[in-house]
């Protein structure tokens, strides 16, 4: 049963996490846990309403594969950072590549030119979300359409120097359309007829700031990690993972997932060794912190059970009785 999705975002070789639950990339977390409760009920074998049995397997295995690993990602704090990080990586990325863009959903056309972003944005999601796991063919369009929104949201949000979910909203020229350069500024004019005219200072220029390309090939190889670590494809993970670090050896981020790839494929001695790095070039990498802890508590349960009475008897054979 495949759950392949190509639209929006997913072109980026990136998880639309928020597309498949259906709620807006700046939604506070007891939001995105009040969806995934809806979307749980329709799809769980107890309680889906679908009427053909080939829709209820979909539905049961699309809530297991695609759904709750989705909400998963926003669980914990240290995966919500690591996910925004991947999100405003992808940001730049479709950003810089807007000239390649390709829009298909009215919904995303419309958004590309509507004047008030976050309001139009927020009101496309809520509608496709109304009906997003009403049947199998709605789920998989509302999930691109969304997907699409998304994707166009972020140009936007970038080109004006935006953050997602900081509820800052900057004026965008009217009339701008994606991947085209903003229009003139018309010429102003008195409006007083009877007010002197005096000549306008010019207003010198910010200072520009040097551009910096953070979409590295390093980057780009963690989010596609990041998709087989999602879908527990440890093996492949590595090798892009390995091949980040071969490029830019101090990465901090390709090391902390490494580590978590080592650690799920029990090489505890290799997941040490890529923590250490991860830290050593950042000592806040969320997700080499994450492994750091898990290392610690693994090693305390084996030396606890070592401790038990009988343990060795156990080991090499206890005094038949």
């Amino acid at each position: 049963m495949s759950f392949e999705m190509t639209k929006g975002l997913f072109k980026y070789e990136f998880t639309d996490q928020h597309a498949i639950l259906g709620v807006p990339l700046d939604a506070e977390f007891n939001d995105i846990r009040k969806r995934y409760m809806k979307i749980a009920r329709r799809l769980h074998s107890d309680t889906c309403s679908f009427e053909d049995q080939a829709d209820k397997d979909w539905a049961n295995q699309f809530l297991s594969k695609v759904v709750n690993p989705a909400y998963n990602k926003f669980s914990k704090e240290s995966d919500r950072k690591e996910y925004n990080l991947l999100l405003a990586a992808i940001a730049k990325r479709v950003a810089k590549e807007q000239a390649k863009m390709q829009i298909e959903s009215a919904a995303a056309k419309e958004l590309a030119t509507a004047k008030d972003l976050e309001e139009a944005y927020k009101t496309a999601v809520g509608k496709l979300a109304l009906k997003q796991y009403e049947s199998v063919q709605e789920a998989q369009d509302a999930i691109d359409q969304i997907s699409e929104l998304n994707m166009v949201y972020l140009l936007r949000k970038e080109r004006l120097g935006g953050v997602v979910g900081t509820g800052v909203r900057p004026k965008e020229p009217v009339g701008c359309e994606v991947g085209t350069d903003s229009p003139a500024t018309a010429t102003n004019q008195t409006t007083t007829a009877t007010k002197p005219s005096t000549p306008a200072t010019p207003t010198p220029p910010p200072p520009t700031k040097p551009i910096v390309d953070h979409d590295s090939l390093a980057d780009r190889a963690c989010v596609r990690a990041q998709g087989f670590m999602e879908s527990k494809s440890y093996a492949k993970a590595t090798l892009e993972l390995k091949e980040a670090v071969k490029r830019e050896p101090k990465h901090s981020r390709a090391h902390g997932l490494l580590a978590m790839c080592y650690f799920q494929q029990n090489q505890a001695t290799m997941a040490k060794l890529e923590v250490q790095k991860a830290l050593a070039s950042n000592s806040e990498e969320p997700t080499a912190l994450e492994v750091k802890k898990k290392l610690e508590q693994a090693s305390a349960k084996d030396k606890k059970d070592q401790e038990k009475p009988g343990f060795f008897a156990s080991l090499f054979g206890g005094k038949k009785k």
